[in-house]
């Protein structure tokens, strides 16, 4: 599962949203994670621009720009109103893991990538200045589409249902169609990683 992915899912049982999100552990690697920052933190415009992942362009002085998070390309403010939404989406997202580099991506883009971004200018922007946030719209662009979680939980803060995530696939089935037995070792092989008062609450459709 990508962390895109969370963008836009929704509780099966009472589509509330947004969900939240325990990661467990990535497919992704360290040296993987590392290799992301650096070129983040060398504002390593060369390789940002070999990957083609930020296409944008000016028409009549308007700007235009589309990554894979935004798919199409769109006014620059439209553009600017969506990927701050989906970095507010990572406030969600609670990383359980010890790989110390995918944590300090995850506080990077929610803090310093947020902070620029919401300091710029929606309109009358060059493209200089385009330039100068292409580290952090690549950081956020590789963070979402090219990591990949391996076993996490989603969890329904409204009705406390919680979705195990194995093998990278969300198991977000109805309560009719889960397995008690391998749902209640899901929570036993991952309860350490929760704060004992997770399982005080009424979670369904099982509670260890």
């Amino acid at each position: 599962m990508k962390p895109w992915l969370f963008d836009i899912l929704a509780c099966p049982i009472d589509k509330h949203f947004p969900l939240k999100l325990f990661i467990f552990s990535y497919e992704t690697t360290e040296t993987e994670f590392n290799e992301l920052l650096n070129v983040y933190e060398n504002r390593n415009l060369e390789t940002i621009k070999k990957e083609e992942l930020i296409d944008f362009s000016k028409h009549d002085d308007n700007l235009f720009i589309k990554d894979g998070i935004s798919i199409k390309k769109m006014p620059f403010s439209e553009y600017l109103n969506l990927i701050k939404a989906s970095i507010k989406e990572l406030n969600n997202l609670i990383d359980k893991t010890e790989i110390e580099r995918a944590i300090k991506c995850h506080k990077i883009l929610t803090t310093q990538v947020m902070e620029k971004l919401s300091n710029l200018s929606e309109e009358n922007l060059s493209l200089n200045e385009i330039e100068d946030v292409l580290p952090e719209l690549y950081l956020l662009n590789k963070f979402k589409l090219d990591t990949e979680i391996d076993s996490g939980l989603l969890f329904c803060e409204e009705c406390l249902r919680w979705f195990p995530i194995i093998e990278s696939i969300p198991q977000m089935l109805p309560d009719e169609y889960r397995n008690e037995e391998n749902d209640l070792q899901f929570l036993k092989n991952h309860k350490n990683l929760f704060d004992p008062e997770f399982f005080k609450q009424n979670l369904h459709p099982y509670n260890l």
